[in-house]
């Protein structure tokens, strides 16, 4: 456990579990009003939590920065800020309800005063959120900074962070849970279940939920995996056979995304997440607008019109976007015209090094792609923000979208040419493998060995600076010293970029694996090594993350249906491109093209059909929301009749 600090005099303690950083000259009266606003009492407009100074460390140096700050909570305001946040916690019933002070003895595994009731990280997540909603009171600006405006209600934590006087302010691992996270993690080889109760405890919802996916991504694969085998085996050249793999292809995506709604559903329930009632919104760091009244909150906040918003999407963020996209075919056809040079050389003199030479077109064609959807992600990310969006929810929507699109077309249009346009097969598999392998090439390189080597420089660095010759992990390092190299630890960016990856992936598994079925099998050995690496990462490279509750994988179940639907278009024109195909109708193209246009809308009513016949949330999972529901109803029901009865009990004693 973390060593716990004393706050003041009374000799109370308590357990450091967040770190807020300032810059090093940040002036003495504005950190002392900060300290002051975080310890003063609720009622007081506080947040009465436990903040004191870190210490120096080892060696102390001169250039360590004396601003960071430590911020804990007694624990009777660690189950108070519970109950303001509605966590969900298991009752003595099992069933799953809202935390509630005057009820706690009611909830399984609250045990005297709750020492352990709650998870550090849902402490961590109650503690940020009580930093979050610290508001300005009467004060005009930022004690010391009168640039840095200030009215009733502002977030304090917002201002101090857009003025740049807070540098960051991140959750601290606690290392003997974190040793044991990461020894059933990754630290040794095995073929089993990820341990996603316990990722979830430590680093919450959110991220259990990617792994979860991630780890049921990589079991649905197999499947797939193990029917493509044989197909790229004995069937290679023989694309007529290929008509069973692609409609088991477009069962196969239907099934796997409903069944993991269940599981997610399952899971969000187990965890408290389900039917947690969404927190409101507070305007996002950086949003921007002339002072108003908000209508629903009723303070004084930013307004920014919408229709100045709509004209900056729609005039300059779309153009951007459609500009980028034709410089992406613009690219694509750059790669086409040296394929068809490498080949042309090849035909004419075909030796080993030409037929080597057939494959570069297509490697470089792949790093060009990945870097064009890098820099593309820092130009999205970059009109996003331009574009001004008052909640962090509609921001992410918006850049999912941008990213989404671009990515997109990015990696596979060149597929759609060869398939439609091109029609030549052979040029498709050789395409799709050599993308699918180069990305994956590269993404293991930049996830998984860059972060090794960039992690052991910094720890052969802190090990240098505290003058231990053991290795990191077989110390224990003192606070001071675990807080600084956590500090200068890499932010993580939460799950975007992960799942971006497996959206891709399920795309060049689902839109074109019936012409390179060994593509389930690639991506199968892909996401095992990525639960290692992303499970590195997390334990060893990153600092920790705030836990942020969910019930789903949100958006990004949208998007993968979107690409199944898109799957289910792309592997009947492919089937009806076939040689069998036409074979049925050697005279006429456009009955042809009716039937299997007809069949691709069967298909596509049978896959809806498929997801009404499988409900999202598994049926005894129903009828617990129900009952709870029920619960909570009489409970209501009874509230009014208790009061009417003592009501009349105080008028007939008179």
């Amino acid at each position: 456990m973390l060593q716990g600090k004393s706050t003041d005099g009374s000799g109370s303690r308590f357990t450091p579990l967040v770190v807020l950083e300032l810059v090093s000259d940040t002036k003495e009266e504005a950190i002392a009003w900060l300290l002051g606003r975080i310890r003063d009492q609720q009622q007081d407009g506080g947040s009465e939590l436990l903040v004191e100074q870190l210490g120096p460390g080892v060696g102390d140096q001169e250039k360590d920065n004396p601003n960071i700050f430590l911020v804990g909570a007694s624990w009777q305001r660690l189950l108070s800020g519970a109950e303001d946040l509605g966590l969900f916690k298991e009752f003595n019933d099992g069933s799953m309800r809202a935390f509630t002070c005057a009820n706690k003895h009611n909830f399984k595994d609250f045990n005297g005063d709750g020492d352990g009731f709650l998870s550090m990280a849902e402490c961590q997540f109650i503690i940020k959120h009580e930093l979050d909603t610290l508001r300005a009171k009467d004060e005009t600006h930022i004690p010391g900074y009168t640039q840095a405006k200030l009215y009733p209600g502002k977030s304090i934590i917002r201002r101090l962070q857009t003025k740049g006087i807070l540098i960051q302010v991140f959750p601290l691992h606690e290392k003997e849970e974190l040793k044991r996270l990461s020894f059933s993690w990754y630290q040794k080889v095995k073929l089993s279940f990820q341990p996603i109760d316990a990722i979830r405890h430590y680093y919450g919802e959110g991220q259990a939920l990617y792994f979860g996916f991630l780890e049921y991504f990589t079991f649905a694969l197999v499947p797939m995996a193990l029917i493509g085998v044989p197909y790229y085996l004995f069937d290679w050249e023989d694309y007529d056979k290929y008509v069973i793999f692609a409609v088991f292809n477009l069962i196969w995506c239907t099934v796997i995304l409903e069944l993991w709604k269940r599981h997610s559903a399952s899971l969000a329930y187990h965890w408290g997440t389900l039917c947690r009632k969404k927190a409101f919104e507070e305007p996002r760091p950086g949003f921007h607008g002339v002072l108003g009244f908000n209508p629903v909150t009723g303070r004084e906040e930013p307004i920014y019109p919408n229709a100045k918003r709509q004209l900056r999407i729609y005039l300059v963020s779309l153009p951007f976007v459609l500009l980028c996209l034709y410089l992406s075919l613009y690219v694509m056809m750059i790669y086409f015209q040296m394929e068809g040079w490498a080949l042309t050389l090849h035909d004419e003199d075909p030796t080993f090094w030409t037929g080597i030479l057939l494959f570069i077109p297509s490697i470089i064609y792949a790093v060009v792609i990945e870097i064009m959807n890098l820099i593309y992600r820092y130009a999205a990310e970059f009109l996003t923000a331009w574009e001004n969006h008052r909640l962090e929810s509609s921001f992410q929507n918006h850049l999912v979208l941008k990213v989404l699109v671009f990515n997109f077309f990015n990696c596979f249009a060149s597929l759609f040419y060869i398939a439609f346009v091109m029609q030549d097969m052979v040029l498709l598999r050789q395409s799709l493998a050599t993308l699918l392998i180069t990305s994956q090439i590269l993404n293991q390189f930049m996830e998984a060995f860059l972060p090794y080597w960039l992690q052991r420089r910094r720890n052969k660095k802190m090990i240098r600076k505290v003058q231990k010759k053991r290795t990191l992990e077989d110390k224990e390092l003192p606070l001071e010293e675990q807080v600084r190299l956590e500090a200068d630890m890499s932010t993580y960016l939460g799950t975007f970029d992960d799942y971006l990856e497996q959206f891709l992936l399920f795309g060049y598994v689902s839109l074109f694996s019936c012409v390179y079925p060994l593509a389930a099998v690639l991506v199968v050995l892909n996401n095992i090594t990525e639960v290692y690496s992303d499970a590195f990462k997390m334990c060893r490279v990153f600092k920790r993350p705030f836990s942020e509750p969910a019930a789903s994988i949100g958006v990004w179940q949208l998007a993968f249906e979107a690409m199944s639907v898109i799957a289910v278009v792309t592997n009947c024109a492919l089937i009806g491109m076939s040689p069998q195909a036409k074979a049925y109708f050697p005279e006429s193209e456009l009955q042809l093209i009716l039937w299997t246009v007809a069949i691709e809308h069967g298909l596509l009513a049978f896959k809806f059909i498929l997801t009404f016949l499988i409900p999202d949330v598994p049926k005894h999972i129903q009828i617990q929301l129900a009952r709870l529901e029920f619960v909570s109803l009489e409970a209501l029901k009874k509230k009014p009749r208790r009061r009417l009865w003592r009501l009349g009990t105080d008028v007939q004693s008179q």
